[in-house]
C-alpha cells in the first residue's frame, strides 16, 4: 500500500470568491434579491462583474474552504478542482497554493472561463451572491490522480459535483481508488435541494461507498424523508462508519455505527456575522482531527472551534491561524 503522506485530498468546485461592497440601487439595476444567491451565465457574470466596485478575490468553493481549514491547522492536504487557464484561475491557483494547498490538475486551455461567485455585501451586511459555475463542471475522471488519492489517509468529495455526470464520475473513482488503497471517504450532502435531486444515489453511496459523513439538520432529514432529526440519526448510524451531524446554535452530534452519540455544544460567540462556510470548516476542524487520531469528542471540539472562527467574521476562509486556537483551546 502507497505511504499516507497527505491527510486529506478534498474534492469540489474550483471557484474564486469577488468580494465588494454595493448598496441597493447597484441590486435592484441587476435584478439581485437582496440576502440571495443565484445560479447565472457568464454573460451575467461578467456584467456584472464589469460594474462592481473594488473587491477582494480568494479562491472558494465548499471542499476548497474545507481544504483551506485543514491548511490551516497545519494538516497535509490537497485540493482537486478545475480552473481555465485565465486571470481568474491564475488566482485561484495562487492563492490555494499560498496558504498550503497542493493543487496540481492542469487549468483548462479553452472553454468556459474560471468560476467565480460574485458577493455583494450591503451596508446592513447582507450578502447577495451570483455564482457562475464555468470551468469548475468540467472536472471529470481524468482529472483525479490515483496515485495522489492513494497517498492519503481520507478523500473528502463535495456533493454539489453530483449534478454534473463527468464530475459524479471524478468523485465515484475517486472513492474507488481510496476504499482500494486502505483510505476512507468522507461525503458531504452540500445542502437539501442537492439530496432532493439525488436521494436514491445519495442513499446508495451512504451505505456502500462513505465512511464519513457530513449533513446539517434539513439535509439529513431529506435524506431518509422525515421531520425527525433523532429518526433520521438513526437510520444514518446504521449505514456508515461516522455520521457527523451539525444543528446551528445547538450544536452537533457525531453518530458512530458503535451506537456511540457524541453531543458537540456549539461555542459560545458574541455575535455571528456570516454563516457562510460554517459546515465546510466544521469538516475541516473533524478531518483533522481524525487523521490525527484524537478521539471523537476532541475531533467533535476542534469542529466547533473551527465553525465559530468563520462565522465570527466576513468571509468563508479563517482568518486567524487554527493550529494556533487549537494549541490554546484545546
Amino acid at each position: 500500500m502507497p505511504e499516507k503522506i497527505l491527510d486529506v485530498v478534498a474534492i469540489g468546485n474550483a471557484i474564486v470568491d469577488v468580494l465588494a461592497r454595493a448598496d441597493q440601487d447597484f441590486l435592484d439595476q441587476h435584478d439581485m434579491v437582496k440576502g440571495s444567491m443565484q445560479l447565472v451565465d457568464e454573460a451575467v457574470s461578467d456584467a456584472i462583474y464589469a460594474d462592481m466596485g473594488p473587491g477582494t478575490e480568494t479562491s472558494g468553493g465548499s471542499a476548497a474552504n474545507t481544504a483551506a481549514g485543514l491548511a490551516s491547522f497545519h494538516s497535509r492536504v490537497a485540493f482537486v478542482g478545475k480552473v481555465r487557464d485565465d486571470v481568474l484561475g491564475r488566482v485561484f491557483t495562487h492563492d490555494i497554493r499560498s496558504i498550503g494547498v497542493e493543487f496540481d490538475v492542469p487549468p483548462a486551455a479553452d472553454g468556459p472561463s474560471t468560476a467565480r461567485c460574485l458577493v455583494l455585501v450591503t451596508p446592513d451586511a447582507q450578502r447577495t451572491m451570483s455564482t457562475y459555475l464555468g470551468a469548475s463542471s468540467l472536472i471529470g475522471p481524468d482529472d483525479v490522480d490515483p496515485d495522489l488519492v492513494a497517498r492519503a489517509k481520507i478523500v473528502f468529495c463535495e456533493g454539489y459535483l453530483w449534478d454534473l455526470p463527468a464530475a459524479k464520475a471524478a468523485l465515484v473513482k475517486a472513492m474507488d481508488v481510496a476504499a482500494a488503497s486502505d483510505g476512507k471517504v468522507a461525503f458531504s450532502l452540500s445542502d437539501s435541494f442537492c439530496v432532493e435531486r439525488h436521494r436514491d444515489e445519495f442513499l446508495d453511496l451512504v451505505k456502500d461507498k462513505v465512511d464519513i459523513l457530513f449533513a446539517n439538520e434539513a439535509e439529513i432529514c431529506s435524506l431518509y424523508q422525515t421531520d425527525s432529526w433523532d429518526e433520521a440519526a438513526d437510520h444514518v448510524a446504521g449505514h456508515l462508519e461516522i455520521a457527523c451531524l451539525t444543528r446551528s446554535e445547538h450544536g452537533s452530534v457525531i453518530a458512530t455505527s458503535e451506537g456511540e452519540r457524541v453531543e458537540v455544544p456549539a461555542q459560545m460567540l458574541r455575535r455571528v456575522v456570516d454563516t457562510t462556510g460554517a459546515g465546510d470548516l466544521y469538516a475541516a476542524g473533524f478531518l483533522h482531527g481524525l487523521t490525527h487520531e484524537r478521539p471523537l469528542p476532541v475531533c467533535g471540539r476542534l469542529a466547533a472551534l473551527a465553525a465559530a472562527e468563520v462565522i465570527s467574521h466576513v468571509g468563508a476562509r479563517p482568518q486567524v491561524t487554527l493550529a494556533g486556537l487549537e494549541s490554546s483551546r484545546l
